[in-house]
């Protein structure tokens, strides 16, 4: 049995609670997750003896060697998603069908009750995410790969900084040799953000260039050839900088070495959350810390769980998630140190391996 089976399989049990005898998937990664197949426009129909892919011909090559033993409702040109829908659920005669309330559009479930009314839909959020928030082994296996290849891009990127160089420079470059190294490109626009601009969480680069801003935060991840992804961050000190920003930073990398310490399965997100924003606030720079510790990766940048004060999801064996605490001083610069942390059955594993102790973070322009 393939493990997309399994995972379907799993998806089965956890609706049961809902009284829906089938299951329509409508977000494009959750199909993916559940079935292999890296296109997209496409639905995944979970029937209770089948499944069945809802696409059209553009696919239908794709779905054949991507999702073997998959049914195919191909639609044929000119003709709705919602035809197929209907025409799927009167053969299998379901009537009850559960869907994805989180990720479809207020239009789109307008549409299915209009031209589908005989079915009872019933909403159900979070099913197919609670299940990818633990990853298998060969889940497991691609997100080393997608770290391996964002921290070789870094590492050609940061022998080859120049002072002259735009923050958008060195994004460009960053996506470069991460396609370089094998990857489908960057898991996200990357953060490049120098001096007071560090002190933007969510930075956009831009035409400033480095020399004599003394500091360089850089935010990135591969996005590997499966889709799974990577998310670092660094800060580079590139000139002088003042006694207080050496101070953010030093407690930044405490905040963060003592929240990785703390996890392990069984304890909650909320906790490990705690564990770092109580170094931070003793330290003085509570209130510049503005953001939750951390959040899950894999098929999605962003997705569970959240390392945050208001998730009490407790940990768990193939969890994977990032620690990345932030102090940002407006008008003068910010600290952002990240790392992507496996959750394994005794305690954690580091995935990620960049070098960030102080005297690791300065680098000399050319």
């Amino acid at each position: 049995m393939s493990r997309f089976q399994l995972r379907r399989d799993r998806l089965r049990r956890s609706l049961k609670s809902t009284g829906a005898a089938a299951f329509l998937v409508t977000d494009f990664t959750n199909v993916t997750y559940l079935t292999g197949f890296s296109g997209d426009d496409s639905f995944l129909l979970i029937l209770p003896d089948k499944e069945v892919m809802l696409s059209d011909p553009r696919y239908t090559t794709q779905l054949e060697e991507e999702c073997p033993g998959l049914d195919l409702e191909i639609r044929s040109p000119g003709t709705a998603m919602f035809e197929s829908i209907r025409k799927t659920l009167e053969k299998s005669r379901q009537t009850s069908v559960g869907f994805e309330s989180g990720a479809m559009t207020v239009q789109m479930h307008r549409r299915l009750t209009e031209e589908i009314p005989k079915v009872d839909w019933i909403a159900c959020n979070g099913h197919v995410e609670n299940l990818r928030m633990v990853k298998d082994r060969e889940e497991i296996r691609a997100i080393r790969k997608a770290v391996d290849i964002a921290q070789r891009a870094f590492a050609v990127a940061r022998c080859g900084l120049r002072g002259t160089e735009t923050e958008q420079a060195v994004a460009h470059g960053l996506e470069n040799q991460i396609r370089l190294f094998g990857g489908r490109g960057c898991s996200f626009p990357p953060i490049v953000a120098c001096g007071p601009r560090a002190a933007l969480p969510h930075a956009s680069p831009s035409s400033v260039v480095m020399q004599s801003h003394g500091l360089l935060l850089i935010d990135w991840g591969a996005d590997e050839p499966g889709g799974y992804k990577s998310d670092l961050t660094r800060v580079l000190v590139t000139g002088k900088i003042s006694p207080k920003l050496e101070r953010v930073y030093r407690l930044v990398l405490k905040a963060q070495q003592r929240a990785i310490d703390s996890i392990r399965p069984g304890v909650q997100c909320s906790a490990v959350d705690h564990v770092a924003r109580k170094v931070i606030d003793r330290g003085g720079f509570g209130k510049f810390f503005g953001h939750g510790l951390g959040h899950g990766i894999g098929l999605d940048i962003h997705e569970g769980p959240r390392l945050s004060g208001g998730c009490d999801q407790p940990l768990k064996a193939g969890m994977v998630v990032t620690v990345e605490p932030g102090i940002y001083l407006p008008g003068v610069g910010g600290v952002r140190i990240e790392d992507d942390i496996l959750v394994t059955r005794n305690g954690h594993e580091v995935l990620s391996n960049v070098p960030k102790d102080w005297d690791d973070s300065h680098v000399t322009l050319g």
